[in-house]
């Protein structure tokens, strides 16, 4: 049955032809739309504005195949993992009583106390709920506790073969635990640090083989290590990003496995938690919003396990309200709207597999040349350079409000009630600026894993005769970034494992929004309104919006064309920045005169909405400028420190 049969037919360019036409009714003249209408990455990928049967990569498989990119066969759904940082058996109980089906336990100094472990566990059936620890240095004391449980216990122990815990932890679970795993390879620091989606790939899958090369030296078999391993990343609001990031870690991570003599055995376990480098402290009801598309993205890209976190989480530890909100937005996802009914809903897309494939080849460069820069453990400077580089063409982004963040560099609200009084305790690890512990080295690889893992898997959709001549990976070690724990400690706060800093979007914004706050009376912008209000409404709206996104309030002059009488509502204002406001046409009739009264008024920095140069303007507005460097200068003006 031909399901569009019923269509007229058209053809790409039949399209070309229509756009282009459309394009130029609205000034930009090119003879490809395609280039015109396309956008490109962090990483190099083109994101093109159409897609058609010509853009598919090839076969990716079937689900529960190899090369995995479709997920498992027959899983409909995903785990629904909550996090807890306190010892509060209550809490952690209300959780697996209204839909929660496994935890996320975080271990050690401020957080759960190994000795409470048992306490936070005492009534919780953990052959139905499996248990993930987060424990870094405190790994094995911690699994201790679930090993005390019995063999039927289920879970990861999330630990690393860096400093030994992880080997010998997981022999154990090898011999005597089928139910759990012992090594986590969490991808989440690149992530936070400000890194790319083929950054937070690669890194991830560096650190797998450095897992890979230590367990099998320590005297599991390939297949056996493979299956302590899970993996962890980060779920952001940008949907086709987030589905094409999980379905191209599963290619890379089925290629590993191949060259590895184990294709069978290359499904990778995956945990999705959504980001905290997108959370926000002001306006958090926005981050219900970024969460459940985060969500809904980690479930269609076929996510084994996600974690929610609470909307207030950049506030400091969540409560039972945000928690609640947290756990239903999966409930919401999976049993109202059947997210988790279909296996791999993106797979055939054109676009989505496109992605995936172009994702997957990006990563697999980028893990080729940490493994040439000697393995994951030798290239932290490596990595911290090119994480940095695309941390900062980002900040640039999020200056220009190119990125706009909704509550905070848009649309933010200066009288919002604060949700609740930040916590004084933070959230180790997540949206908190929280450290990564940095594990230290394993041991060097085996040599029948460093052969094995030596042989060059090719990038996704390459045979083994197409891989490019010396681009071989070189035998590495263990992780830069920490596969174990997220704890706390004064001497890295702030930093991921590895140094690499640990950033959320929305900070520079809020740090001025913090700084205006705090003034005793909140330092204010004067918009000099020219012309009537149809004329200057436009362009007021946006001045302001752009001064409140720093915590600056504005002050109108009204309508009218008068210098001097605009120049007498600025001066009962009392503030020495104003804005000129109106139209391009009134800007060339009256913006010179205005600027001028307004000096002799005492105004000491004149900026102008528009893009227009006129004598006694200092600067310009518009969409696109560095809105931060304008409120920085703006704050220098108003003498409020930053």
């Amino acid at each position: 049955m031909e399901l569009a049969s019923g269509f007229v037919s058209v053809s790409r360019d039949g399209w070309r032809k229509l756009a282009v036409e459309v394009l130029r009714r609205s000034g930009v003249e090119t003879a490809s739309p395609e280039e015109a209408l396309s956008s490109v990455t962090y990483d190099g990928v083109t994101v093109a504005p159409l897609y058609d049967l010509d853009d598919l990569p090839g076969d990716p498989g079937l689900p529960g195949e190899p090369p995995f990119v479709r997920g498992a066969a027959g899983v409909t759904g995903w785990d629904v993992r909550q996090r807890h940082a306190v010892a509060d058996p209550e809490a952690v109980l209300a959780d697996l009583e209204n839909g929660v089906t496994s935890l996320w336990l975080v271990v050690g100094d401020g957080a759960i106390p190994v000795p409470a472990l048992g306490a936070v566990l005492r009534d919780v059936y953990l052959d139905l709920a499996p248990v993930v620890l987060e424990a870094g240095e405190q790994a094995r004391e911690a699994a201790e506790v679930l090993f005390g449980r019995g063999d039927a216990v289920r879970g990861n122990l999330g630990a690393s073969c860096a400093g030994g815990a992880g080997l010998d932890l997981a022999l154990r679970c090898a011999a005597g635990f089928p139910g759990l795993r012992a090594i986590t390879v969490d991808a989440t620091p690149y992530h936070d640090a400000g890194g790319s989606d083929a950054e937070e790939l690669g890194c991830s899958i560096a650190q797998g083989v450095a897992e890979l090369r230590a367990l099998t030296d320590g005297g599991l078999t390939i297949e056996q290590a493979l299956g302590q391993i899970e993996f962890r990343y980060a779920a952001t609001a940008d949907q086709f990003a987030t589905v094409a990031k999980l379905r191209a870690a599963r290619r890379l991570w089925a290629r590993v496995a191949e060259v590895c003599g184990a294709p069978r055995h290359g499904g990778q376990r995956q945990h999705a938690v959504t980001s905290s480098a997108m959370m926000t402290a002001r306006d958090p009801w926005v981050n219900l919003l970024r969460t459940t598309v985060a969500c809904f993205a980690a479930g269609v890209g076929g996510a084994d396990a996600v974690t929610v976190q609470p909307f207030d989480a950049a506030l400091g530890l969540p409560d039972a309200f945000s928690r609640r909100i947290a756990r239903n937005t999966q409930s919401l996802l999976l049993e109202e709207s059947g997210v988790g009914r279909v296996v791999d809903p993106a797979g055939g897309s054109w676009y989505v597999e496109r992605r995936t494939a172009d994702l997957a080849e990006v990563a697999w460069g980028w893990f080729q040349e940490i493994e040439a820069a000697g393995g994951i453990a030798r290239a932290g400077e490596l990595i911290a350079e090119r994480v940095a580089a695309t941390r900062a063409r980002r900040a640039a982004d999020l200056a220009h409000r190119r990125l706009p963040i909704t509550g905070v560099s848009e649309f933010p609200d200066l009288h919002e009630k604060p949700v609740r009084p930040p916590s004084p305790t933070t959230v180790p690890g997540l949206a908190s600026n929280g450290p990564h512990v940095t594990p230290p080295p394993t041991a060097a690889p085996s040599a029948a894993a460093g052969a094995a893992l030596r042989q060059a898997p090719p990038a996704a959709g390459r045979s083994p005769a197409e891989t490019p001549p010396g681009a071989e990976p070189v035998p590495g070690e263990a992780s830069v970034g920490g596969a174990s724990g997220r704890g706390e400690s004064p001497e890295t706060e702030g930093r991921t494992g590895g140094g690499l800093p640990r950033v959320r979007y929305a900070e520079a914004f809020e740090a001025l929004r913090d700084a205006a706050d705090e003034q005793i009376e909140r330092p204010k912008v004067f918009l000099a309104t020219i012309g009537p209000v149809a004329a200057h409404t436009a362009r007021a709206a946006f001045a302001a919006n752009l001064f409140r996104a720093g915590g600056l309030d504005t002050e109108t002059a009204g309508p009218g064309t008068d210098p001097e009488q605009i120049a007498t509502a600025y001066a009962v204002s009392g503030t020495p920045v104003v804005c000129l406001c109106s139209t391009d046409k009134l800007y060339a009739q009256h913006a010179a005169a205005v600027a001028a009264a307004l000096r002799r008024a005492g105004a000491r920095k004149v900026w102008l909405a528009g893009k227009g140069h006129y004598e006694g303007v200092d600067g310009n507005l518009y969409a696109g400028c560095d809105a931060l460097a304008v409120l920085r200068e703006t704050f220098d003006h108003l003498e409020v420190t930053r």
